[in-house]
């Protein structure tokens, strides 16, 4: 069976094309405009985007995307709880693409219980029925996606959040680039012959290990491995650097062959210099174990622009992995199985 007949068959929402337009999503959050003059921008202390799953990665990549020029306290929060230092003077930002999102609700009814200063961001569901209510700043996302297929249109929202309160720097020139790179990124991974599909066929059989650095590419590790996860339907894992340095590279020493692990490595040319010599070593470590590596480097200008592109092709290779493994990259049964008996 062919890639055309493979995406025929198994893609039932046409992700093909949601992936294919993704620089849509960036027009549509940056011309989204919502209120957010009733935050008090001088209380701002620290921080939170409170979130999970395909909601949660844009709160990551946030944080990466402004590794060096947030001047606040930041956590992504994955739970039903907000730390206890959460009060007046926390902007929190409850992200949940369903507005139905049990966890994300729970912290939202906390902040709001805190006094902390709140945006909610969804495409409606009870989250916004919260927000409402309560007078809340409420950006409204486009419907019509599966959560993590809507990756841009969480973030760049997320980003107009902290950019209309300017918490950062104007990202007019950084949102334009990024329509650029995701148009003529998308028309390069949609042809018959292309980079995400060749990484697709390098992995079809073994698992994924994604090994990125903290702070710098932790939201590309983070998606790879979830849309590993939910794409193809297959374990992935990842690890830091330098923290991995420290035990996972332990696990090296143990490693066989026919355990059909190959890595892949995340890199990128600001790295501190002794991180990169930490990755040359290791990577010599790990080929010496027996096991392949594929490293993801992009040649765009910007660390911005770094990050965005290497998520994306992290979103094609995926993909097709799922086609040729046999999946609906769109099908997320065990989830839904999940919150049903929840």
């Amino acid at each position: 069976m062919n890639l055309q007949e493979m995406m025929s068959k198994l893609d039932t929402e046409n992700q093909f094309k949601v992936l294919t337009d993704s620089y849509q999503q960036i027009e549509y959050a940056w011309n989204n405009d919502f209120d957010v003059s009733s935050i008090n921008k001088s209380k701002i202390k620290n921080v939170i985007v409170t979130g999970l799953g395909g909601s949660a990665i844009g709160g990551e990549l946030l944080q990466n995307f402004f590794r060096n020029e947030l001047n606040y306290p930041y956590l992504v929060n994955r739970n039903y709880e907000l730390p206890p230092y959460a009060n007046e003077e926390t902007l929190v930002i409850a992200s949940s693409y369903s507005g139905n999102t049990e966890e994300t609700i729970a912290a939202l009814n906390q902040a709001i219980s805190k006094k902390c200063q709140i945006v909610c961001v969804s495409t409606g569901g009870k989250i916004e029925e919260i927000a409402k209510k309560n007078n809340i700043p409420f950006g409204k996302l486009l419907k019509g996606f599966q959560p993590r297929f809507a990756l841009w249109i969480n973030f760049f929202t997320l980003l107009k959040t902290l950019h209309s309160l300017k918490l950062v720097p104007d990202q007019t020139e950084n949102v334009r680039q990024a329509i650029d790179l995701l148009k003529r990124k998308g028309a390069e991974y949609s042809k018959p012959t292309n980079e995400a599909l060749d990484i697709a066929e390098k992995l079809l059989g073994f698992v994924p290990l994604i090994y990125s650095v903290s702070d710098y590419t932790s939201a590309v590790g983070t998606r790879w491995k979830g849309q590993f996860n939910e794409n193809a339907k297959q374990h992935a894992f990842f690890g830091y650097l330098p923290e991995l340095n420290h035990n996972e590279i332990l696990g090296w020493e143990g490693y066989k062959p026919t355990m059909n692990f190959k890595l892949i490595n995340i890199i990128d040319s600001d790295y501190h210099q002794q991180v990169k010599k930490r990755y040359e070593l290791t990577s010599e470590m790990v080929r010496k174990a027996g096991a392949e590596i594929i490293e993801i480097k992009s040649g765009e200008a910007t660390a911005k622009l770094r990050l965005i592109d290497s998520i994306f092709l992290g979103d094609w290779a995926t993909y097709y992995l799922a086609l040729m493994r046999g999946f609906d990259p769109s099908s997320i049964d065990s989830i839904n199985y999940l919150k049903a008996h929840l």
